[in-house]
């Protein structure tokens, strides 16, 4: 069993007590309680702009205490600390994984952070295979959620894209190969991510980014995600056409986060 099936599988099992604990009714009322989401796209395709550098690729910067890879990466985990050292850095969007069993994460760092102040859009990074996770994730305080091509057959992945544009949010559907893109490109998603590392073995490299690049339809906007360690991978990936990358790792283990965030941003000093 891949790393992502065992994942996935325990995700239906969490969730099942999720829904005995709290009602799906109880979680559509709140997300429809919640506050309008923002605009994840338009804060990735802005950032560039204000920049006026199209090869300058925005950054989302994660909220990541560790993976099962490479274990704890942040012994001294404060999700809110995090949030505001990318908020005030360069960040034009924060991810913020909530899977507690494999990354630590949990829902209530997302909710804490979607109450900060002069905060970026937000997104949910979790294995989403549910309707009910769109909406819990919505009534959160999440801008946008991931979707991952590789753990949802055709039929899910429609469903829940289709449910998130509902809700005003985004969706950033995840691809590693070829294959995986083509069927991710029959949603005419607004937003693709391109995952450098291969879930089989956890190998990285940017050049997955690269060969599936080229057929990407003009329009979308590509995030790469994983293996981006500094200024001359974001200048690579840029130069390339890329217009986002996600970052946790590098961001999370640097002696100055606020520092790396700004290398990889671009800032030059606080944006406050």
């Amino acid at each position: 069993m891949s790393i992502l099936n065992e994942i996935f599988a325990h995700k239906r099992q969490e969730l099942a007590r999720q829904k005995r604990e709290r009602p799906l009714e109880a979680v559509i009322a709140a997300a429809q309680a919640a506050p309008p989401p923002r605009d994840f796209v338009g804060a990735l395709r802005s950032r560039a702009e204000a920049e006026g550098d199209a090869a300058r690729p925005a950054l989302i910067a994660e909220v990541k205490r560790g993976s099962p890879s490479r274990g704890v990466l942040a012994h001294d985990f404060d999700p809110l600390r995090l949030a505001r050292l990318y908020r005030d850095n360069g960040a034009a969007a924060i991810s913020v994984l909530t899977d507690e069993r494999y990354f630590g994460g949990r829902l209530a760092y997302l909710e804490a952070i979607a109450g900060l102040a002069g905060r970026p859009p937000l997104l949910r990074k979790d294995f989403i295979f549910d309707l009910y996770q769109v909406h819990e994730a919505r009534a959160a305080g999440s801008d946008a959620i991931l979707l991952i091509v590789a753990g949802l057959s055709g039929e899910r992945l429609a469903n829940l894209h289709a449910l998130a544009g509902s809700l005003g949010m985004a969706a950033l559907v995840e691809v590693h190969t070829q294959r995986e893109l083509e069927l991710a490109l029959l949603l005419k998603p607004g937003l693709i991510g391109i995952n450098n590392r291969d879930l089989r073995d956890f190998s990285v490299s940017l050049e997955t980014t690269l060969a599936l690049l080229p057929y990407v339809p003009p329009g979308v906007v590509v995030v790469s995600e994983s293996g981006i360690r500094g200024r001359r991978d974001v200048d690579k990936l840029g130069e390339a056409g890329v217009q986002a990358v996600l970052v946790g790792e590098a961001l999370v283990a640097a002696p100055d986060t606020a520092a790396k965030a700004r290398e990889l941003s671009g800032a030059v000093q606080e944006v406050r």
